[in-house]
């Protein structure tokens, strides 16, 4: 397991950072193509304004995300991305249906397939939409269908709750409660969900604590 965790630590670093290139090449490409270079102090200026706030998620979600996923799970999800609605829920969902925690060794190796699993199928879904996407362009801009996509994340989401708040509701009803107030309060936060998981984390740690002491759990 130390051999395979050294190695899946190097090509995890290079993989990520050969995304990184990759993605910094799409805008030098463009610019190239059409021969218009922005000047630096717009280019600054228009970073100045969104980098901080995805500097601050990024860091968040690397360090609320890389318990629950392990070494590889981690640099697989960041590399093929959409971690919290796709990649964080398959890795949770195949460990919980084999009966393993996060953090052990059989957790690391099941959440990583689970999350390659995942980055095929969601592959796999794409090319198919992208090659049959007049066809169903009209059935997916049908009203009909609507609602269904504005709710597809909560609704993951929710049949996840289920299984894990059914374990002992107690520890989630004092996050619940938080972030149904902080979201009716403000409800522009809704953008933010990436910065207040760990906040919803910070709040049921201290919330377990109380009641563990209380002996209420």
């Amino acid at each position: 397991m130390s051999e395979y965790m050294k190695e899946t630590d190097r090509y995890g670093k290079l993989w990520i950072w050969t995304a990184v290139v990759v993605i910094m090449m799409v805008p030098v490409a463009i610019c190239i193509r059409y021969n218009a270079w922005p000047q630096a102090s717009a280019v600054l200026k228009g970073l100045l304004g969104v980098a901080p706030i995805y500097w601050t998620v990024g860091v968040i979600e690397v360090i609320t995300y890389t318990p629950m996923l392990g070494v590889g799970g981690t640099y697989l999800a960041f590399v093929t991305g959409n971690l919290t609605s796709l990649k964080a829920p398959s890795a949770i969902t195949a460990m919980e249906n084999i009966n393993v925690k996060p953090g052990t060794e059989e957790g690391e190796v099941i959440s990583t397939i689970a999350i390659a699993t995942s980055s095929i199928v969601t592959t796999l879904v794409l090319a198919a939409g992208v090659f049959l996407l007049a066809l169903i362009t009209p059935i997916l801009n049908s009203p009909e269908l609507t609602p269904a996509f504005d709710n597809i994340l909560p609704a993951l989401f929710g049949g996840l709750a289920v299984v894990y708040v059914s374990k002992n509701w107690k520890l989630a009803v004092a996050p619940l409660i938080f972030m149904v107030v902080l979201f009716m309060a403000v409800p522009s936060l809704a953008s933010s969900v990436g910065v207040l998981v760990p906040v919803g984390v910070v709040i049921a740690l201290l919330a377990a604590r109380v009641m563990y002491k209380k002996g209420w759990v």
